[in-house]
């Protein structure tokens, strides 16, 4: 089992809170670790099993009622148990008494948003970071945030990193011997969770569409959210487009980054950025190979971006820091690919390029960033291909990808 960064914050939850939610994507290790956690004190029972499931949907209060703590495993295929687990909470409000899996985010289903609120804490995990890989703590974020990056002591550079893009995070795929391995996992998950995981959340029409709608978001990964033109792909309107992106977003197969905004600029793009959770199914659905990507690097560029997105989000899931992250772009054409907000109002931006090679023009959407912020800008970061921190001035430094796990 991988050292997962999301387990002591899940296991201090589970001492003072009567519901722990974990969520994330199918496959990922949710079920391993809620089972550790629970140790042999607590039932489990998952709803992927047809008896429990049938169980739970005929008479959700009578399957709660007998029980005292518990797990339960993919609890969005019955949201009303969640009506259920409160009115037990409520009669009992001891610490720890639930610990809940979900492949769908479950609190953003209407029937179940307000049913468990002050009850529930939920904790998103999401597939492994390559921190968790190689069994070690990131303290990248940190190091950020006081302005004092550090050359990695191992950097992985040209085609292995290319190669460790390509894998993604998923346990299984990495698991499996050879790229084309990997790659057949990958499809077969694919089709799985948009046949089976949607079917749970939502009434879908249209749903023998949705494999040629993903794979159309695929081409536009890393970039500026377009309902409209998404949804004309498979014949749909514009709101149909728009829902169908939130729908994906609830099984953890993608994410839509915020535009940050300040007073101090008044022409910024106000769109939400496109990203994929994990580098690996991205990959799969755009057919990016290493063979492929070694005679035209042309792709690589948002798999990248994709790939220090998911990075990163995996780090402020495990911290103890709170962060949002957002993407800016003016008018002007300057961005920033990725900008963290930490609770206390300070930020860093890192921008990602997929070269070896960093100029003092790749800095122009950091500059504008730190100007805009004053103070409150931490640092600014070009990640790319490279095994050195290279200062570019005042809180401004090229910094190897390689960081992102030191």
């Amino acid at each position: 089992m991988y050292p997962r960064f999301v387990e002591a914050h899940t296991r201090t939850a589970l001492t003072d809170t009567p519901v722990v939610l974990i969520t994330g994507p199918r496959r990922v290790g949710k079920t391993t670790l809620a089972r550790s956690l629970g140790g042999g004190g607590m039932t489990y029972l998952t709803l992927d099993d047809q008896t429990v499931l049938d169980a739970a949907k005929s008479d959700p209060v009578g399957f709660v009622r007998g029980l005292d703590r518990a797990i339960i495993d993919e609890v969005q295929r019955v949201p009303e148990l969640m009506l259920a687990i409160k009115k037990s909470v409520d009669d009992d409000y001891r610490p720890g008494r639930f610990l809940l899996t979900g492949s769908a985010n479950v609190l953003m289903l209407p029937r179940v948003a307000d049913s468990l609120a002050g009850r529930m804490e939920a904790v998103r995990m999401l597939p492994l970071s390559q921190a968790e890989i190689r069994g070690r703590p990131s303290h990248f974020l940190d190091r950020l945030f006081a302005g004092r990056p550090t050359s990695p002591t191992g950097p992985v550079l040209g085609s292995r990193l290319t190669d460790l893009v390509l894998a993604g995070g998923f346990p299984e795929a990495l698991a499996r011997p050879s790229e084309r391995r990997r790659q057949d996992w990958a499809r077969a998950y694919l089709d799985a969770v948009l046949m089976r995981d949607l079917r749970d959340i939502a009434e879908v029409e249209r749903l023998t569409d949705l494999p040629k709608f993903v794979r159309l978001l695929a081409e536009h990964a890393g970039q500026l959210v377009n309902y409209s033109e998404f949804g004309k792909a498979i014949g749909v309107n514009y709101k149909t487009g728009q829902r169908y992106v939130g729908l994906l977003e609830q099984i953890f197969l993608i994410a839509s980054l915020r535009p940050w905004a300040t007073n101090a600029i008044k022409r910024i793009v106000k769109t939400p950025k496109l990203h994929f959770l994990d580098s690996g199914l991205l990959a799969t659905l755009r057919g990016l190979t290493a063979d492929r990507l070694a005679t035209d690097r042309s792709a690589f560029g948002s798999l990248l971006e994709t790939f220090v997105f998911a990075e990163v989000t995996k780090l402020t899931d495990g911290s103890d820091e709170r962060y949002d992250l957002f993407h800016f772009r003016d008018h002007a054409q300057r961005e920033v690919d990725l900008v963290l907000e930490r609770d206390d109002g300070r930020l860093i931006g890192l921008e990602v390029k997929a070269s070896a090679t960093v100029a003092a023009s790749d800095f122009a959407g950091l500059r504008t960033l730190a100007e805009s912020c004053g103070d409150r800008f931490a640092f600014g970061a070009v990640l790319h291909d490279g095994d050195t921190v290279v200062p570019f001035g005042p809180k401004l430094a090229a910094v190897p990808i390689s960081c992102l796990w030191e």
